[in-house]
């Protein structure tokens, strides 16, 4: 008997607006509403609203609280004041990536990690499992709903429904705040590369919170937006996404993720496999690709170079910012220079294409 998939408290909404409803990480989920290219492209030049409540929370709070998150992440929570948030990474003891989170520092002794959904209740167990003494340590994910409001008019839209001076809210920080009447944890924050928020509530409220910010975005040309766009955008900016680019095989020396395992910092699960790994240098390498040939690369497609594999695809779309078929993956450490010109086999056919630098899409516009 297949597993009963989950919902949000936005569902029904989604229906109403003739959302594509899919299957994601266990979650009913909406794709697209009206098109993923509309969409991704309505989030690069006004705003698109994404229900992204799927998403977990983990808060670690007491005395001890910050060593228990110096222990178990690779990133340094300590440079962290209240009501500033981080991108950060749970490591295990070979250096594999756990999952990629943001801890938000929500008060001086407690911490709140917004973890993904496919990971929430193994995220859950393994903070748990190390923690102790005086620090709680609570899935806070079924008190949560989460909105992503993301786009260059975003604090356009979002700053005549609160008294709450959004100027104040930098990058990576948030704040506490009536958002059309509605309590919210605001952040600044996103998985788009554009400006935006993600705004946190209980569940119960989502849903007048949801309908206000499109009402009154509607003007300035904000949309719903869905996984599919979601993806794409993220893509564009070579983010990466927990079972394509990170999993607990894949270290974050290999992710180009270096700059965010603060190796300087005092030990921490994972530290001493990194550090005889940066020592001996890696493997393999996550690179950016584009197709100089027909066809898009998909995840798991395989990459050649004069006919010998060399590595995989971990994500690929034809990129509508650029109008140019892009994707990620890891190559063999030798094959890893940009403009190297290797093949992705589509559908048994080797497609040329090359490294190129990441990410693929800046503000300007501009890409490689």
């Amino acid at each position: 008997m297949a597993p009963t998939l989950r919902r949000t408290p936005l569902y029904e909404a989604h229906r109403r607006a003739g959302a594509k409803m899919v299957q994601f990480a266990g979650w009913q989920m909406p794709v697209q509403y009206h098109g993923v290219i509309a969409e991704h492209l309505a989030v690069r030049r006004a705003a698109g609203l994404f229900d992204v409540s799927h998403m977990g929370e983990i808060e670690v709070r007491g005395h001890g609280a910050l060593e228990l998150c110096q222990q178990l992440t690779a990133n340094d929570v300590a440079r962290l004041g209240v009501l500033q948030a981080q991108y950060n990474l749970l490591l295990n003891e070979r250096g594999g990536v756990i999952d990629d989170v943001i801890i938000y520092r929500v008060k001086a002794d407690a911490y709140l990690f917004c973890v993904n959904a496919s990971n929430s209740e193994r995220d859950f167990a393994w903070i748990r499992g190390h923690g102790g003494g005086a620090v709680e340590v609570e899935n806070q994910s079924a008190l949560y709903a989460q909105l992503a409001l993301q786009g260059p008019v975003a604090a356009a839209i979002l700053q005549p429904l609160t008294a709450f001076d959004l100027t104040q809210v930098k990058s990576f920080h948030c704040a506490f705040a009536d958002i059309t009447g509605i309590r919210c944890m605001v952040a600044r924050t996103g998985y788009t590369g554009e400006d935006g928020f993600e705004l946190y509530c209980r569940g119960t409220d989502v849903e007048k919170l949801w309908n206000g910010l499109l009402s009154a975005g509607a003007p300035e040309g904000l949309v719903p937006a869905g996984l599919g766009a979601r993806d794409t955008l993220r893509l564009e900016k070579a983010y990466p996404l927990y079972g394509h680019e990170l999993d607990d095989n894949t270290t974050p020396l290999e992710a180009g993720l270096q700059w965010v395992a603060k190796l300087s910092k005092a030990d921490f699960i994972g530290r001493d496999a990194l550090m005889k790994q940066k020592a001996e240098g890696v493997r393999k390498k996550l690179v950016g690709l584009e197709l100089v040939g027909p066809g898009i690369a998909r995840a798991d497609y395989p990459l050649f170079k004069n006919g010998r594999k060399i590595g995989r695809v971990t994500s690929g779309t034809q990129s509508p910012s650029l109008a140019k078929a892009i994707a990620l993956g890891y190559v063999a450490s030798e094959e890893a220079a940009i403009d190297n010109r290797i093949d992705v086999e589509i559908r048994g056919r080797h497609i040329p294409a090359k490294i190129v630098p990441l990410p693929f899409y800046r503000h300007d516009g501009a890409g490689k």
